[in-house]
């Protein structure tokens, strides 16, 4: 008896791609996000074809309004808008794609383990997952971003780096962030260890982990991969609240979030300053979203098919 599961896995996902395909609403927000990223990789480029230097400070420019020189005007100290956005995207898309990976990591070796050995282990991880989803998050968020780094015996050269606080949200985001996966691995992974091809494998012998990671898992790529995609929208909007708050992203690292916290004075001297970083976000997180219901909705088997809408 062949210990793989009876459903041709090319088959599956060629299924799965054409019903994403059919979903308008889920293949323009995907198309939309490549395009963010792959202008936010290139802001180098950018920099050295047009003769910018994003962090040069011209206080004889400021707050100039769109030109063909500088496509969304300068900020409070002469620099270079859409630059500072590509840049601020990098960190932005950077932090929301690490740490909704590293959360769909950790809670997918929670859920698998939990599943797969039942009993007490499974009653101790869901018992610890429900004190973590009972915790304020935004709150607890916060919490975290202010703790003094100097206290916990961090090396002083990594402290004092730039890219601190980027670490710093990808870690604590990741730690508190990664419930939803475990709880939707949990469930998947009790209905598939009783499948066939699972207790086919455990009768020859295989091993707990060579089954969990060659028979289960491949089988749960489906719903870990629409919960890494919509937690990335949440993770980038968290990320734009704590570097608002001025608790995320540090300058001179630039991200939408800071942007945003560099233009709140000025909102009615210079509205574009917000509009712009805000509009980012927004259009990233709603992007991500839709991105997410279309996955759920072609990888799901039991769907049929869509609405022209992709609804």
């Amino acid at each position: 008896m062949s210990d793989k599961p009876p459903i041709s896995e090319r088959g599956a996902w060629s299924l799965a791609w054409q019903r994403f395909r059919h979903h308008k609403l889920a293949m323009a927000s995907a198309a939309l996000l490549i395009v963010l990223a792959v202008l936010s990789a290139v802001a180098p480029l950018f920099e050295i074809m047009f003769g910018i230097d994003a962090s040069r400070v011209d206080l004889l420019h400021r707050f100039t309004l769109p030109t063909a020189d500088a496509w969304l005007g300068r900020d409070e100290l002469g620099r270079d808008v859409f630059v500072r956005m590509l840049y601020g995207g990098q960190v932005s898309l950077l932090v929301g794609a690490v740490t909704a990976i590293a959360a769909a990591v950790i809670g997918t070796m929670v859920g698998l383990a939990a599943a797969y050995r039942g009993g007490w282990l499974d009653a101790l991880l869901m018992r610890f997952t429900d004190a973590v989803i009972a915790l304020p998050f935004l709150p607890l968020l916060i919490v975290l971003a202010a703790i003094d780094l100097n206290k916990l015996g961090i090396p002083p050269a990594l402290i004092n780096s730039e890219l601190i606080s980027l670490y710093r949200i990808i870690f604590i985001v990741a730690l508190v962030g990664w419930t939803t996966s475990a709880r939707l691995v949990r469930g998947a992974a009790l209905s598939i260890r009783e499948r066939d091809f699972v207790l086919a494998a455990r009768a020859q012998g295989a091993s707990a982990w060579r089954i969990m990671g060659v028979h289960i898992l491949p089988n749960l790529v489906s719903p870990i991969i629409v919960a890494t995609t919509l937690s990335a929208g949440k993770i980038i909007l968290l990320e734009s609240v704590l570097s608002f708050l001025g608790l995320g992203i540090q300058p001179p690292v630039a991200s939408w979030g800071n942007q945003l916290t560099n233009a709140q004075e000025l909102i009615y001297s210079a509205p574009q300053l917000a509009f712009f970083p805000g509009i980012a976000i927004f259009v990233t997180v709603i992007a991500f979203n839709f991105l997410g219901d279309g996955l759920q909705d072609a990888l799901d088997p039991k769907s049929v098919s869509h609405a022209s809408t992709g609804r």
